[in-house]
């Protein structure tokens, strides 16, 4: 069994290696060589796919048209597969083959590729995002220490679940010290005001209860340890991308062209405004209100640095901690796939363009070990 297991090993290294030489070749090739998909399909939360809604790498290159030009003339359709469930039914749609790539958070991908998905991670999404904690303006609660026995409502199951637990645990106390309730989020608002529960934990969207007069911001993760912020990224079925590594890099150069637009300085009110527009959830001054305290390149960097393979070892550590992982651990060096970025940041020229941040979001002044990349 074991020896069986080693050759499988070394068959996959071999086809690793193999496709790695290939890369640079690729974009070099001739169309007619090409094997390509028919239809290409991308699955995430119903929000982020809204067609007004461009928030993020991936709105950004379908507002600039990259996504289309990456593809049309192979007459590579694009499908964006909004899912109203949430991270939860995304990753159930790329474990059944119903979606090609997935945007998903920290914990549910980690979860799925521990429970057998095969998956390659291949582009950070979103780095550093904070969380709030909105109470009612009369409330009695000034701190996270006083949520202590308090009814308090977030999304379960979903990546600031384990936001909360670590903000939590900087305050000594744990999820059982709390008495979480279950709401959807377009209920939540409606509860804090009714007094149906105390607190809620969420995203930048809850600045807008403060500045309405129906909430009082009494913790964010702003200037906290990075612990206490979320991380996402895009995963790719691996038999896709085995099967059509032109297309991975396509895609991940339409999205790092997106990251690059928005870092640029003289780009920074037009993203925000482009944001606050359509499907997105926050106004253009609560967006520049969250991304203050550090550049925009450290949160919109599409690198594998650092500071985002830690998250997601830290990540993994303590969702075994809290029995939330039960299969294997996952191999993050094999799951983490750099190939296809570093191919984009080639072609593109914009391999200096982000700086790596180390474990603990600093600016790292050389290039990270192997060490730090796994």
């Amino acid at each position: 069994m074991r020896d069986r297991f080693r050759a499988a090993g070394r068959r996959r290294a071999v086809r690793m290696l193999a496709l790695g030489a290939l890369l640079p070749l690729l974009a070099r090739a001739p169309l007619a060589a090409r094997e390509r998909p028919s239809v290409i399909r991308i699955g995430a939360p119903s929000i982020a796919v809204d067609p007004d809604n461009y928030y993020g790498a991936l709105g950004l290159a379908r507002y600039h048209g990259w996504l289309r030009q990456a593809f049309e003339r192979d007459g590579v359709r694009l499908q964006m597969v909004g899912y109203r469930g949430g991270a939860p039914l995304v990753g159930q749609a790329l474990a059944n083959g119903q979606i090609d790539f997935a945007w998903q958070g920290d914990m549910l991908s980690l979860i799925g590729r521990s429970g057998g998905i095969r998956s390659r991670l291949i582009l950070p999404m979103t780095r550093m995002s904070n969380a709030y904690l909105a109470v009612a303006p009369r409330s009695p609660v000034r701190s996270v220490a006083d949520l202590r026995g308090r009814r308090v409502t977030y999304a379960k199951g979903n990546q600031i679940q384990l936001q909360v637990i670590r903000i939590l645990a900087e305050h000594g106390m744990a999820e059982r010290d709390i008495r979480s309730v279950a709401l959807d989020r377009s209920i939540a608002a409606a509860a804090l005001a009714s007094g149906d529960v105390d607190a809620i934990f969420g995203g930048a969207d809850l600045l807008a209860l403060r500045d309405r007069g129906l909430a009082r911001i009494v913790y964010d993760t702003r200037g906290q340890p990075v612990e206490t912020t979320s991380f996402n990224a895009l995963l790719v079925n691996e038999d896709f991308a085995e099967r059509y590594p032109w297309e991975v890099v396509g895609l991940v150069k339409a999205l790092v062209r997106g990251l690059h637009w928005a870092t640029q300085a003289g780009n920074r009110e037009a993203l925000f405004r482009l944001w606050s527009e359509g499907g997105a959830t926050a106004s253009r001054y609560y967006l520049r209100e969250d991304f203050e305290g550090r550049p925009l390149q450290d949160y919109l960097s599409p690198l594998l640095d650092p500071l985002f393979v830690a998250h997601y070892r830290r990540t993994q550590d303590l969702m075994f901690e809290l029995r939330l992982m039960r299969g294997r651990r996952v191999d993050l060096g094999e799951w983490i796939d750099r190939r296809y970025l570093a191919q984009a940041l080639g072609e593109l020229g914009l391999r200096d363009h982000w700086s790596p941040l180390d474990a603990q979001g600093r600016p790292l002044a050389r290039n990270p070990t192997p060490q730090e990349r796994r």
